[in-house]
C-alpha cells in the first residue's frame, strides 16, 4: 500500500534503503551478541581461573595432607618393624629359656627315674607300664542288641594317655555327672606310640639279664587290649609273622631275642648257650608245645609243675631246646604258638585262652678254680666234679674240647680246671585276657575256658595282695599258673607288668579292673632282688 503510485526507482531506493537498514541492525546485533559472548567468556575464564586456583591450593592442601599421612605411616611401619624386631628377639629369648628349662626338666626328671628306678630295685617293686591301644573297628556293639544311643556311647573314648606317666580315665554313668580318675605307673603309652617306644622301655631289662639277673616280662589285659600284639606282633591269618616286613611291628618277644643274642655276641668268646622252652596253661593245666613224638614231630603233652627242696618251682621232663642265634629261637616259639589253644569270639576274632610262657635260659660257663663261698647256683653244686660232658650241649663240648691246650676230652678238662655254670632266665608271659561272659558270649567249652582263665587270673591278683600284705603264707598252688610263676612273682626275679588296656566305654569295666591290678602290683615290695654274680677265674699258674 505505501508504494502505490511511486515509481519503480523509488521503490528500489526504498528497497535499498530497507535493506541497508537491515544490514545495519544485523550488524548491530552482530556486535552486540559478540560483546556479549565475548563477556561472557571472560566470566567464564575468570570463574575457570578462579576455580583453577583453588583447585590448585585444594590438590595443595591435600597433597601435604597425604604426605603427611604417608610419613606418618612410614613412621608406624619402622615403628612396627622395631617392635617385631625386639618381640622377635624376646621370642627367640623366651624360646631359648623355655628350651633350656624343657632340658634341665628333662634331665631332672631323668634323675627321677633313675631314683626311682633305684627305689624300685631296693624294694623289689613291681615296674608297671600302661600301654593304651587305639579304637579298632570291632569296638562297636556288633552282635548285641543295644540301641543306638548306647552304642555311641559304646564307642566313646574314655581312656587317655595324660603323660608318660598319667592314665587319665573319664568315669561316667546316667544320670550321674562325669568323674576323672587317674593312675600312676612307670610309663603309659599312648595310642599313637610304636612298637619300637614300647621296646625302648624294656631292653635295659635284657642288658640285666646278663649281669646276672632273671628277668620277667609279662602282659597283663582283657581279650581283645592288645597283649598278643604286644608281646608277638600282628598275625598274618591267624598265624604270627616274626619275618614281616615292617619290622617295627615285631613285639617284644622276637625283639627282646634279637636283643640278647645281640648281646651276647658283644661278650668276649666264651661258653655261653641258649635254651628255648614253650608252655601254655591251659584250663589250670600245663601243657609243653615243644614236646615231640617218637616221629619227631612237635605235638603238645601236659606236664605237671613241682616245688623244689629249695622252694623254686620246676617242670620236670619239660623239653629244652638248644638254639644259637634268633632265628632258630623265634622258628621253635612259632612252632609251640601254633599249638595254643585260641577261640573266636564276640569280643576277639583270634581270642587267646591259655596263658603263654616263653622261657629263654642263658647258662654261662666260667672256668678257674678261685670262685669263692658266696656262690648261688639252682644245680651247679651237684654238678662240680662230675663227667662235664653229659651237661654241654654237644656243639659247646666240641668247641670247649677244641679250644682247651693240654686236654685232650672234657673230662681231662674237668681234672684241670673247676667248672662253674651260672643260669638266668628270661620269662616272656602273654597271659590270657580276662572277660566278661555276657560281653564276649562264649558257650560250652570256651566258656569253661573262660571260667579257668578268670579264675587263674584272680588268683595271680590274690598272690600280688599276700605278698604286698606280707603274709606269712602265699597261696601260689591256688593256680598252676601261679604255681609256675612262682620264682618271677614272688622270687628273685625283675617283673615287668606290661597292662593293655582298651580306650572305649564298652570296656571301661574291665579296663579299671586291669588298672586296678596294675595299682596293687606297683604296691608289692618283695626285697632287692638277688642278682647271681659270676666268680672271677683265677689265673693260670
Amino acid at each position: 500500500q505505501g508504494l502505490a503510485g511511486r515509481s519503480t526507482n523509488e521503490v528500489l531506493q526504498l528497497y535499498a534503503a530497507r535493506g541497508g537498514q537491515q544490514k545495519l541492525q544485523r550488524s548491530f546485533l552482530v556486535t552486540q551478541l559478540h560483546r556479549a559472548i565475548k563477556k561472557r567468556l571472560k566470566q567464564d575464564l575468570k570463574s575457570l581461573h578462579s576455580f583453577a586456583l583453588e583447585l590448585s591450593k585444594e590438590f595443595r592442601r591435600q597433597s601435604k595432607t597425604c604426605l603427611y599421612q604417608v610419613l606418618a605411616a612410614v613412621q608406624g611401619v619402622q615403628l612396627q618393624n622395631e617392635a617385631m624386631q625386639m618381640f622377635q628377639i624376646k621370642a627367640f629369648d623366651l624360646e631359648q629359656s623355655l628350651q633350656e628349662v624343657t632340658e634341665r626338666y628333662e634331665k631332672e626328671k631323668q634323675k627321677r627315674k633313675a631314683l626311682h628306678n633305684s627305689l624300685v630295685e631296693l624294694r623289689g617293686n613291681i615296674r608297671v607300664h600302661c600301654r593304651i591301644r587305639p579304637l579298632l573297628p570291632f569296638d562297636d556293639a556288633a552282635g548285641h542288641s543295644i540301641s543306638q544311643d548306647r552304642q555311641r556311647n559304646f564307642s566313646e573314648k574314655v581312656a587317655y594317655a595324660a603323660d608318660d606317666e598319667t592314665v587319665l580315665v573319664k568315669c561316667s554313668r546316667p544320670g550321674h555327672a562325669s568323674i576323672n580318675k587317674t593312675f600312676q605307673f612307670e610309663r603309659v603309652y599312648n595310642d599313637s606310640e610304636s612298637q619300637d617306644a614300647v621296646f625302648a622301655d624294656v631292653a635295659p631289662l635284657l642288658t640285666s639279664l646278663l649281669d646276672g639277673y632273671n628277668v620277667c616280662i609279662m602282659a597283663y589285659g582283657q581279650t581283645g587290649s592288645g597283649k598278643t600284639y604286644t608281646m608277638l606282633g600282628p598275625q598274618v591269618e591267624g598265624n604270627f609273622a616274626f619275618a614281616v616286613e615292617d619290622e617295627s611291628e615285631l613285639g617284644i618277644i622276637p625283639r627282646a631275642t634279637q636283643e640278647v643274642f645281640r648281646l651276647i655276641s658283644e661278650k668276649p668268646p666264651g661258653t655261653y648257650w641258649v635254651e628255648v622252652s614253650v608252655v601254655e596253661v591251659h584250663n589250670n593245666e600245663i601243657f609243653d608245645l615243644l614236646a615231640k613224638d617218637s616221629y619227631g614231630k612237635v605235638f603238645s603233652i601236659k606236664r605237671d609243675v613241682v616245688t623244689t627242696r629249695e622252694g623254686k618251682s620246676d617242670v620236670p621232663l619239660l623239653t629244652h631246646e638248644t638254639v644259637e642265634n634268633a632265628s632258630e629261637f623265634l622258628h621253635l616259639v612259632k612252632k609251640g604258638i601254633q599249638l595254643r589253644v585260641r577261640h573266636p569270639t564276640l569280643v576277639h576274632a583270634h581270642s587267646s585262652r591259655s596263658h603263654l610262657v616263653v622261657t629263654l635260659t642263658i647258662t654261662t660257663v666260667v672256668f678257674g678254680d678261685n670262685f669263692g663261698t658266696s656262690w648261688e647256683d639252682e644245680q651247679a653244686s651237684q654238678r662240680l666234679n662230675k663227667d662235664v660232658s653229659c651237661t654241654f650241649p654237644q656243639k659247646k663240648r666240641e668247641s670247649l674240647s677244641a679250644s682247651s691246650s693240654g686236654a685232650s676230652s672234657p673230662v681231662q678238662f674237668e681234672a684241670t680246671e673247676k667248672i662253674k655254670q651260672v643260669k638266668t632266665r628270661l620269662q616272656l608271659v602273654d597271659l590270657a585276657g580276662s572277660e566278661c561272659v555276657g560281653m564276649s558270649g562264649v558257650t560250652g567249652a570256651a566258656l569253661r575256658e573262660t571260667s579257668f582263665i578268670n579264675r587263674s587270673l584272680s588268683a595271680l591278683a590274690d598272690v600280688l595282695g599276700a605278698i604286698a600284705e606280707q603274709r606269712s603264707h602265699v597261696p601260689y598252688r591256688n593256680s598252676k599258673l601261679t604255681h609256675l610263676l612262682q620264682d618271677s612273682v614272688g622270687g628273685d626275679a625283675k617283673l615287668l607288668v606290661m597292662l593293655c588296656i582298651s580306650p572305649g566305654q564298652k570296656y571301661l569295666t574291665e579296663s579299671m579292673q586291669s588298672l586296678g591290678f596294675g595299682t596293687r602290683a606297683r604296691q608289692v615290695q618283695r626285697g632287692q632282688v638277688k642278682k647271681k654274680n659270676f666268680p672271677m677265674p683265677s689265673k693260670a699258674k
